[in-house]
């Protein structure tokens, strides 16, 4: 992209348009990696994960779901991405419609097209602050719906889906026998309240699907390490389709994921007061800006900005502001038409990163407020 092309040139860009954490995986847990090595924890490991990281993981779920999960209901994968485009795999066909409130994460598309079935959006409303409406997501259902695809908390507006609406949406599956696919990758960072697992739900066992990993809750997004927790049917299906795939997650990374869940939670509660002072100081600075309107994102790393009133799309507001601030954010067009005329802005730079590209902000919206002779709205 411009942005990267321009830092690699060595120019003056402040790029605030990319997911990862800016902060490192804690010392403790590279340091179990590196006595892993050392070791000789080298070889071939279990396809479906090391029997101690699927039963650390089975213990976590126990916890956050109220129920007991074995291990054999938890799969070990290369990060959440393999694991979602693995489980989609296995429970979707050719001909099947797929479920997913729009805007969506950029690889959904992708990975349902692969599986030769149909993504049908749902529209998350810009004036609903990008939250779900069940009875849009009812309606949506036809007799080859096979599936609902939700990620919350939501990348790219930090919605969070509430019990309610997620009682809802299990209601929905019931009503008519649909796999629930949930991309929980921000569970650890929600900002108000606890996040809540809609896999806790009675009559969810049988049909919901947990797709996770470590990339954003303790700042592992390189070590590739991810999983499903599911039916063990479907468990079982993974074992011999992860044998072709991946053919099991380097152990020495899997020794650092046992630690990083049962010893390292700490972590996860500093990383979220960062992320969540930053959500507060960027939130702080938007609401002085002219032309402008902001989401206040609710969970995960990201904060999602209306330029309607500027007259811009966000492809064409995010291309000026890179070119005239050197500032680089992400436009909302890619993640489907209720982004449109958004930017997104990530909250995984430096503090002073953050506070120069707000700065480089306001000065960008004020020039064109001068030009326009008014300013426009601005609501959280």
């Amino acid at each position: 992209n411009q942005a990267g092309r321009r830092i690699r040139k060595g120019e003056d860009v402040i790029n605030l348009s990319i997911g990862d954490p800016d902060l490192s995986t804690p010392p403790e847990i590279v340091d179990v990696a590196v006595d892993s090595l050392r070791r000789g924890r080298t070889h071939y490991a279990h396809t479906l994960g090391d029997p101690e990281l699927q039963e650390a993981l089975a213990r976590t779920y126990s916890r956050e779901l109220g129920r007991t999960i074995a291990p054999d209901q938890v799969a070990v994968t290369a990060g959440a991405q393999n694991a979602l485009f693995a489980a989609l795999l296995c429970l979707i066909d050719q001909g099947d419609e797929v479920i997913v409130p729009e805007p969506t994460y950029v690889t959904y598309e992708a990975v349902i097209g692969t599986t030769g079935a149909t993504q049908v959006p749902v529209s998350l409303r810009p004036e609903n602050h990008f939250h779900l409406d069940p009875a849009e997501l009812a309606a949506a259902v036809t007799p080859k719906t096979r599936a609902i695809v939700i990620n919350t908390p939501h990348n790219p507006t930090g919605a969070v889906m509430t019990r309610a609406v997620l009682e809802e949406v299990a209601k929905i599956a019931q009503a008519h026998d649909l796999w629930v696919v949930v991309d929980e990758v921000y569970s650890s960072l929600t900002y108000e309240g606890d996040h809540f697992f809609i896999a806790s739900l009675p009559g969810m066992a049988e049909r919901c699907v947990i797709v996770s990993s470590l990339s954003k809750s303790y700042a592992m997004t390189g070590w590739r390490l991810g999983w499903v927790v599911g039916p063990p049917d479907l468990i079982g299906h993974l074992d011999n389709l992860l044998g072709c795939m991946l053919y099991g997650s380097p152990p020495f990374v899997q020794d650092a994921a046992i630690h990083a869940l049962e010893n390292a939670t700490q972590r996860v509660s500093e990383m979220r007061e960062i992320y969540r002072r930053r959500r507060d100081f960027v939130c702080g600075r938007l609401a002085a800006m002219p032309l402008i309107a902001y989401h206040r994102p609710e969970g995960g790393m990201f904060a999602m900005i209306d330029v309607r009133a500027t007259g811009m799309s966000g492809q064409d507001f995010a291309l000026a502001l890179l070119r005239d601030e050197g500032l680089a954010l992400l436009p909302g067009e890619g993640f489907g038409p209720s982004a449109a005329g958004h930017v997104r802005l990530s909250l995984v730079s430096k503090d002073a990163d953050l506070a120069a590209g707000c700065d480089r902000l306001q000065r960008f919206l004020e020039g064109l407020s001068k030009g326009r002779g008014a300013a426009g709205p601005n609501a959280a």
